[in-house]
Parts: structure tokens; C-alpha cells; sequence
């Protein structure tokens, strides 16, 4: 099974706060929506929470300690690598965040598709360092701002090394 992140980052390793998105890129949001589409994504509660609901066409796993709490539509665990057992089988799965999430996924990643967005920002929430040594880069494809999408960005494939 193919262990992927995907993930918006911006120069200063930025990617949220208080729970929520920094920028507001329909260009990401559609590339994520493409790469995800009918496969299995994983998530922390709080990024549930910002989301607000199961995201449509993907198998919706969630992450909390919260033993008690129900979420139509999801499948609920209690650990990173419990959700990932409940994935055995299938071939590629996503961590979609938060912070928490990524910082364990990382290690367990064969895959990143990364986002970057070209600027930094206030933040309250960072994804870990990528570390260059252990990652080569598949694909990139870099865009300007234009009149939906404010802020230069870059969207990267990397495979662990």
C-alpha cells in the first residue's frame, strides 16, 4: 500500500490556523479534489472539524482520542496506525492532515504531493521539515497568481528515496 501526504505548505512551513486554512487557492482545491477522488483519505478530528463534513466519492477515516464520537459518513479510530490497518489492501491511501497527523505519517510516507504556496504566513499550525535527502522529485508544475488564485504556487510529486 501506497502511503501518500498531501498537503498545502507555504515558505515558512505554514499550514493553518485556528483550524482553519491561511490562502484561498481554487486551483489546490481542485487538484486536491483530483488526486483524492474514489480513494480512502485519512484525517485528524480538527481537520474533520474545519472541513465540516465527509469529503463526497472518498472513504472518510478519522483519527480521535475520543473514544464515544460518531461521524456519519466516516470511519472512526483512535490512532494513525490503526487507520491504516483498516486500509490494508487498498493501493494508495492519503493523509490529509492536521499537523499531528502529518508530523506521524511523515516517517510512514512513500509519497508527498505538495502544494507550495509562495509566501509566508501567520500561522499557528506547521508541517514538519521535509527532508531533502530523503525525497526525489517526481513531477513539478509551477503557477503565477492570476484572477482566482491571488498567490504564486507550486504543486510537486515526491516519492521517498
Amino acid at each position: 500500500m501506497i502511503v501518500s501526504i498531501v498537503v498545502a505548505i507555504a515558505e515558512n512551513n505554514a499550514i493553518g490556523k485556528d483550524n482553519q486554512l491561511l490562502w484561498h487557492l481554487p486551483a489546490d482545491l481542485k487538484h486536491f479534489k483530483d488526486i483524492t477522488s474514489g480513494h480512502t483519505i485519512i484525517m485528524g478530528r480538527k481537520t474533520y472539524d474545519s472541513i465540516g463534513r465527509p469529503l463526497p466519492n472518498r472513504r472518510n477515516i478519522v483519527i480521535t482520542r475520543n473514544h464515544e464520537l460518531e461521524l456519519p459518513g466516516t470511519e472512526i479510530t483512535n490512532s494513525l496506525d490503526e487507520a491504516l490497518a483498516l486500509c490494508e489492501g487498498t493501493e494508495e491511501v492519503f493523509i490529509i492532515g492536521g499537523a499531528e497527523i502529518y508530523k506521524h505519517a511523515l516517517a510512514l510516507s512513500n509519497k508527498i504531493y505538495l502544494t507550495r504556496v509562495h509566501q509566508s504566513y501567520e500561522a499557528d499550525t506547521f508541517f514538519p521539515e521535509i527532508d531533502p535527502a530523503a525525497w526525489k522529485e517526481l513531477s513539478t508544475e509551477n503557477h503565477l497568481p492570476d484572477e482566482k488564485n491571488k498567490v504564486a504556487y507550486t504543486f510537486s510529486t515526491l516519492e521517498r528515496k
